[in-house]
C-alpha cells in the first residue's frame, strides 16, 4: 500500500487512453490525488470546447488510482463501478487540473470527490466516483 511514486503511477499509465489524453498524475498520498490534462484536439470536443468524456476519464483515472495506491497489488483488483459529475463551467485555458479526496475507504470499497478546475482555478466539474476492490483469484482478503 502506498509504495509507489508519482513517476511509477505514470509508467504504469504508458500505452493507454490515460498517456493518449495525456493525464499526468502529479500528486498522490493516502487521501488525495491531483493529475491535470491539457485541453487540446484529443480532449475537446467539435465546437472547441473541453469534452465533459474527457473531463470524465480524467476523473475516473485520479479516482482509480487512488485506489489503486490504497491495496496491495499483488492480492487485488481496483475497478470503477459508478461515477457521476455535474460539469458546472468550461475553459479556453491550455489545461484543467483534478485533485480527488478520499470519502469512504472500506474493504471492498473506496468512494472519491473529485473537483476539477482549469489553470485559473475557475471550477468545471464536481464528480464522485465509487470503486470496488477485487481479490485477485487465489488471493484471501483478510479482515
Amino acid at each position: 500500500m502506498g509504495l509507489l511514486a508519482v513517476e511509477d503511477i505514470n509508467k504504469l499509465c504508458k500505452n493507454s487512453l490515460i498517456e493518449h489524453l495525456g493525464i499526468s498524475i502529479t500528486e498522490i498520498n493516502a487521501n488525495t490525488v491531483k493529475a491535470t490534462m491539457p485541453v487540446d484536439n484529443r480532449t475537446k470536443q467539435p465546437l472547441g470546447l473541453l469534452h465533459g468524456g474527457s473531463v470524465m476519464a480524467l476523473v475516473e483515472t485520479v479516482g482509480s488510482i487512488g485506489s489503486y495506491y490504497l491495496v496491495d497489488p499483488e492480492k487485488f483488483d481496483v475497478v470503477g463501478i459508478e461515477i457521476n459529475g455535474n460539469h458546472i463551467g468550461n475553459t479556453t485555458c491550455s489545461f484543467v487540473y483534478a485533485i480527488a479526496y478520499l470519502i469512504h475507504h472500506g474493504r471492498k470499497t473506496h468512494v472519491w470527490n473529485v473537483d476539477v478546475f482549469d489553470e485559473n482555478n475557475v471550477p468545471i466539474s464536481v464528480c464522485r466516483i465509487t470503486n470496488m476492490v477485487l481479490e485477485k483469484p487465489g488471493k484471501q482478503m483478510k479482515d
